[in-house]
Order: structure tokens, then sequence, then C-alpha cells
């Protein structure tokens, strides 16, 4: 899971229904106002659990006078599994970057109307028309972070700043249950894009992990940052988040975060109106508040995931402690190396076989 409480820094209060969402710190930003005429309606959102601040969802229903239903999933893939039998209800659902890709070629999203959505002006350059939805023709940013390395530098004795050197480390290391986030880091090095679709060049992913898989104590389910907790495993390849709620629970100098230096994963994590969204009016209204400076500003204090806003428009709503961070805001060189995971489906099969033959041959 990528969806973990860091610290609650409260930015917002509410003085009564569409009157505006003032900061308690940052001047000069402009408050968010909810639309006239939501008085007395009900939202359904759909989304991870623990992935909103504490008062997200209470100050948009006290600033529209409206009820917010807020359902949660444990995975896209459940995400996916409900909405493909019928919306049942959702008006806002968060679906990740290659979700968005699959359910708008599944029909499920619909097209996005941005003259409701005037603060999507505020989403960095970085995050705007991205290669799994161009264009945002069926989703905006919510939250975005990156996939890497956490470490004991008090068992490592080192700083691990390379996929190569997990890759030769020699102790215990943990990869996650993952056949495309494996593989990508190691395509990556040998020349080629994270997302092909050639067989020869995931047969060379494949047999690279192989023959670099002598160190691997554990294939996690998700649960590296536990086993690094434990002491039974030296690094793991984990999600960023994950890895500073480690850093934040237990106050000590042993656990680290690394974006490696020939790249990683970047994913982003969005907001979409499902088709058969029973009020979508008020779905624009809702993803407008989230791009606002202080909800988004918010959103991102709590959960220790980047805000997809323009930093020169919110930086000083950030956590100076997160903000520094170059695990979580990384400098502009570094997100130049990053790369997304597009939806290659011709290609499913080619990586879940390679993915069989090395977790086969590794259990030997």
């Amino acid at each position: 899971m990528r969806r973990n409480l860091f610290s609650v820094l409260v930015l917002l209060f509410v003085f009564a229904v569409s009157i505006p969402v003032f900061a308690q710190d940052g001047a000069g930003v402009e408050p968010w106002t909810c639309p006239q005429g939501f008085e007395g309606q009900t939202l359904n959102v759909y989304n991870f659990s623990t992935y909103v601040a504490e008062d997200t969802i209470s100050n948009f229903e006290a600033a529209c006078g409206v009820t917010v239903i807020y359902d949660v999933y444990e995975s896209n893939e459940a995400l996916l599994a409900r909405l493909s039998q019928g919306n049942p209800g959702y008006d806002v659902i968060h679906p990740a970057d290659f979700m968005v890709a699959v359910m708008s070629d599944l029909g499920l999203l619909q097209e996005l109307d941005m003259s409701l959505i005037p603060n999507f002006a505020n989403v960095s350059e970085t995050f705007v028309d991205p290669p799994y939805d161009p264009g945002n023709v069926h989703s905006v940013p919510y939250q975005w972070g990156t996939l890497g390395v956490g470490y004991n530098i008090t068992r490592t004795g080192e700083e691990i700043t390379s996929w190569q050197q997990v890759w030769d480390y020699q102790g215990p290391v943990a990869w996650l249950e993952e056949p495309r986030i494996m593989m990508a880091p190691v395509l990556n090095l040998l020349g080629y894009s994270p997302n092909t679709q050639d067989a020869a060049e995931i047969e060379a992913a494949r047999d690279f992990l192989i023959e670099h898989g002598g160190n691997v104590a554990a294939i996690a389910a998700d649960d590296g940052q536990a086993r690094l907790e434990v002491g039974e495993v030296d690094i793991t390849v984990e999600y960023s988040g994950d890895i500073f709620q480690l850093i934040a629970d237990c106050e000590c100098d042993d656990f680290r975060y690394v974006i490696p230096e020939e790249g990683a994963q970047v994913w982003t994590d969005n907001m979409a109106v499902p088709v058969g969204a029973p009020n979508p009016a008020l779905a624009y209204a809702y993803i407008d508040y989230i791009l606002s400076p202080i909800a988004g500003a918010d959103i991102s204090n709590y959960t220790a995931y980047g805000t997809p806003l323009d930093l020169d428009l919110v930086g000083d709503l950030i956590d100076p402690e997160l903000l520094s961070n170059p695990g979580i805001y990384p400098p502009q060189e570094v997100l130049d190396n990053l790369y997304f995971l597009l939806s290659v489906p011709e290609a499913e099969v080619l990586y879940s076989d390679a993915w069989d033959i090395v977790k086969v041959a590794l259990s030997r």
C-alpha cells in the first residue's frame, strides 16, 4: 500500500456554507469558495483509505452544505472490478496513472469539462498532459510519488544511491511482488524502455534478475517496509511513502529512502468522474476544491506524498521538512530521470511469464 499517514498540518477552517476556506498560514493565497446551489446534496467518493487529511472531507461538506459518503478500496484492481460491473453510484474516483488508461479504453470514465475545474490552472506543468492521459481528457492529478529503495544504513554501512548497489548487495534484500515494477529499472539499466513490448528485451530483463537475485530474501507483497523494520532485510524496493512512514514512526536514524541515480518509476494517482455518476456537477466542485492551494497542500502534508500543484504557488503551505526532502520533492535533474509505467496489454503475458520464471529460478 502506498497510502500512509505522516504528520497532520491543519491549514484549513471554514466559517459557513459557501464561505471561502481560509488558510491559517499562507498570506496571499486565494481562498476557495464553493459555488452556490449544492446545499443538501450528496457526493459519493471512492478512494484509497487514509488518503485525505483528517479535515479534507468535513471542510468540503461545510463549505458546500453537502454530505460526502467516502468509500475505500485497497487496490486499483478492486476499483476496476467494482466499476466494470456498472457504477453503483460513485461521483469521484481515484485511479492510478495506468488505470486511467485502462478505464478510459473500457469507456468507464467521462470526459472532463475543464471549464468547471478552474483550479486545474494550479497544477504544475510536470503533471499536465501526462502520457497515460494525453490532454487530461479523463483525469486530473491528485497525489504523486516514486518507487525507489528503502534501506537500513546501519546494516548497509554506506549510502545506497544506485540500482546496481541493490543488485550487487551482499546481504538480504526484498523485492516487490510486481513484475512490471521489478523489471522496469532493469530494462532502463539495459538501455530499453521500461514500457517495452519487445519479447527479447523482456527476456533480457528476466535473465538479469535471475543472475542478480542471489541476495533476495523475500519477494514481498507490498510489506517490504515491515521486513526492513524488523531486520529481515537490509534493503527493500518500496513506495516512497511506506518508507517515510517507517522513518517517522521509528524515531531513529537507521532508515533511508533514495531515488536511484539511474532513474525510477514515478506514479500519479488521479481524480476522475466515472460514467454514470449521479452528481457530476458536485464532483467537479469537489475536484476543483482538492486542486485549490490550501486543500491540496493539506492533503500532501498529511500523506507525505507530493502535491501535483505548482510549488511556486503552494510551497509556503507545505511542511518545510517535507518540502526539503529530495525523496518527496526531487530536484529537476532527478525528475527528468523518472518514468511512468504505461498500460501494455499486448505484453502483459510476456511480463507475467517472465516473472514466473524468475520466481521459480530464485526458489531453487
